[in-house]
Order: structure tokens, then C-alpha cells, then sequence
């Protein structure tokens, strides 16, 4: 039945994304909200969907809303439990691109929003990092792939360090993980990351610019839509992934 659902909203032109994981502190609401601005900012037609119980997207979107009176670029709902799959078969086709903010647990919400999902997003902290979240999130994309097994699941570093032998490891250990694939473009842990979800801003809207934050998002960005330009074409991604 998931499979039928699925298939009627995507119809090759609907790309869901999930970012989410099983522990909390690896920045995922900055990269679904950086994600969901930066596709808006191509005019694509964006959902960001808040499935975290924190609210913390639904709050970065009200204030975007505030600063930019209502013209956030995006629309943005808060879904959980079962309603995050079954609102997404009725919303789904309404937008280009849907972006879902799922909590730091194996919540019944992220396993709704991953039974339809297209690609899934882990970002891992380099500084928190322990190996049992590694094998802990192999097995949640196992038992998934299971009901969707279509959905590709790509893994990186964020908060990264700017060097050292933190980010070293815990790279290795995702390079050695074959539930998913390890993109080598970790996003360091910089003040304009915070300082623009503060204000309601993806880190390539923020005023100064910050080069190197938004150099390190747009490259991760790029990897992604190339990701998911070759999932929404059902072809075999042609791109190298380091490790």
C-alpha cells in the first residue's frame, strides 16, 4: 500500500527529502532550513515540513515570515506521528520539492516521513560522534528499505571541525558503513550558521556573507541536487563519491 501511495504523488517530479538521524545535536534543522531557502531561492516550489517535536523549524519560519512579512519563499506545515506520511500523500503534490526536519529519535514520524521519502540526509557530529549512532542508523535504513526500497540514504559530516583528527575518524567510520553513502563535504562548524537561522536567513542569504559557510552548503547542496536529479530520472548516479 506505501508503495502505491508513493508512487501516485511523486510521479518523477516530486523530490522528498528527509533529514534526520537518531541523535540529537548534529544540526539537523540548520541543514532542512538551509535546504528548503536555498531551493525557494531557485524558485522551486518548496514544503518544509516540521516533524520534531522541538518545533525548531517552525520556528525559524515564523520568524522568516516576520522579517520578510510573509514572503518566506516556502510554505511551511508541522506534521507528526502517522500524520507525516498520511498529509504528505495529500500535500505532496502540490510542490516541486519537499523538505522534512525529523527529531534526533527513531520516532515514529521519521519512520512515516522515510516510508516516502526519496532521499534521506544524516548529518553526523564529528565532536559527539560514537559508533553505535553509525550501526543504530544502518539498521533504521534497513528495516525502511524494507517498504521503500527505493529510497537512497547519503551521510556527512556537519559541526565539523575546521581540522583535526575528529572529523578523520568519524569520516572513516561512515566511509565503512554500506547501509549508506558518505559525501565528503562536511559543513564546518562556523557562527554564520547560527547567526542566520537567528534571523530568519539560509547561511547564503546572510549579510556580511560568510565565503567559507557558504561555499562548504552550496558544494553540499550541488552534491545533493545532482543526487537528486538522478533518482527523480531513475538512472545510476554517475557521481564519485570520496572513500
Amino acid at each position: 500500500m506505501i508503495f502505491n501511495v508513493k508512487n501516485n504523488f511523486i510521479n518523477g517530479v516530486v523530490m522528498i527529502y528527509v533529514v534526520g538521524g537518531i541523535k540529537g545535536g548534529s544540526g539537523k534543522t540548520t541543514v532542512a532550513t538551509n535546504l528548503a531557502v536555498k531551493l525557494s531561492l531557485l524558485g522551486k516550489d518548496v514544503l518544509l515540513v516540521d516533524a520534531d517535536d522541538q518545533e525548531t523549524a517552525t520556528d525559524f519560519s515564523a520568524w522568516r515570515n516576520e522579517r520578510t512579512e510573509g514572503k518566506a519563499g516556502y510554505t511551511s506545515v508541522q506534521l507528526t506521528g502517522k500524520a507525516a506520511r498520511d498529509e504528505l500523500t495529500r500535500l505532496a503534490n502540490k510542490y516541486e520539492e519537499v523538505v522534512i526536519d525529523t527529531g534526533g529519535r527513531d520516532t515514529t514520524s521519521q519512520r512515516a516521513a522515510l516510508s516516502v521519502a526519496d532521499i534521506y540526509l544524516v548529518p553526523f557530529n564529528p565532536r559527539s560522534f560514537d559508533v553505535w549512532t553509525v550501526e543504530k542508523v544502518a539498521r533504521l535504513i534497513e528495516e525502511i528499505q524494507t517498504i521503500n526500497p527505493t529510497l537512497k540514504t547519503y551521510a556527512f559530516l556537519n559541526r565539523a571541525d575546521p581540522r583535526g583528527s575528529d572529523n578523520d575518524d568519524a569520516a572513516e567510520a561512515l566511509r565503512e558503513e554500506e547501509a549508506f553513502k558518505y559525501l565528503d563535504t562536511p559543513l564546518v562548524n562556523r557562527k554564520a550558521f547560527s547567526n542566520a537561522s537567528a534571523q530568519g536567513m539560509g547561511v547564503m542569504e546572510l549579510q556580511p556573507q560568510d565565503k567559507k559557510a557558504t561555499t562548504e552548503f552550496s558544494t553540499l547542496f550541488d552534491t545533493i541536487s545532482n543526487v537528486g536529479n538522478n533518482v527523480e530520472n531513475n538512472v545510476i548516479s554517475d557521481i564519485t563519491f570520496k572513500g
